[in-house]
């Protein structure tokens, strides 16, 4: 059998720029501006406690109290309001036959959010948060959680990921990984990035995705 395991943000949604755009305005309120390059390399991919020790490394100092919460909420508006789907992820994923789940960084409150918003929780039964874990991407225990749960050996996994940092775990854990550098926060770099963490195939367009996998089972 085989087992698809998605990333959530930058490749089910299209979310990575609305979040680092929010991140950018926080910093910069705290006297740290960014351009969103630096705040792509030094974020995305991260888990909220990643994100907060990043925030206080760059400042040199601890965040003021409220303030994550209060951008935090911030970006769930932004959410409601502007998510979209990554362009041909839902017929990707119908188009292809095997069991999937989400295993991604983000909070339980903010992948219920970015699913529901965007129209593609129905097409998944289990839903893996970071908060479930000791360690975060880039460590290999979210993805191994995901295969435990769903009785899968890593071999038999295909992780699909947009950010380096994930790409690592999933071949920490023993899996196939697919970098996506389709999503629209994607860099000119996102493709070599992804290839140089060890993506076995990288692709540019979900419209590649139910081909590459077809090849990688075969």
């Amino acid at each position: 059998m085989t087992l698809l395991i998605f990333d959530c943000d930058g490749v089910l949604v299209d979310s990575e720029v609305l979040a680092l755009d929010t991140l950018r305005e926080m910093m910069a309120s705290l006297g740290r501006p960014m351009t969103m390059g630096e705040a792509d390399r030094e974020f995305t991919g991260g888990s909220l406690a990643d994100t907060l020790a990043t925030a206080q490394r760059l400042l040199g100092r601890p965040i003021p109290p409220g303030i994550g919460e209060r951008f935090g909420q911030l970006l769930l508006d932004r959410f409601r309001r502007e998510l979209k789907p990554v362009q041909g992820v839902r017929d990707a994923i119908l188009a292809l036959p095997y069991r999937r789940c989400v295993a991604s960084s983000s909070s339980p409150e903010r992948l219920r959010l970015s699913l529901d918003v965007s129209g593609l929780a129905p097409l998944f039964e289990h839903v893996f948060s970071a908060v479930e874990v000791d360690r975060g991407k880039p460590a290999p225990d979210l993805y191994l959680l995901a295969a435990r749960t769903l009785a899968e050996p890593p071999e038999g996994c295909i992780v699909i990921e947009d950010a380096p940092r994930g790409v690592v775990a999933g071949r920490a854990a023993g899996m196939r990984v697919i970098g996506f550098a389709g999503a629209a926060h994607a860099a000119p770099t996102a493709a070599d990035d992804l290839r140089r963490a060890g993506a076995e195939v990288v692709i540019r367009s979900m419209d590649e995705l139910p081909a590459i996998v077809r090849s990688l089972t075969a």
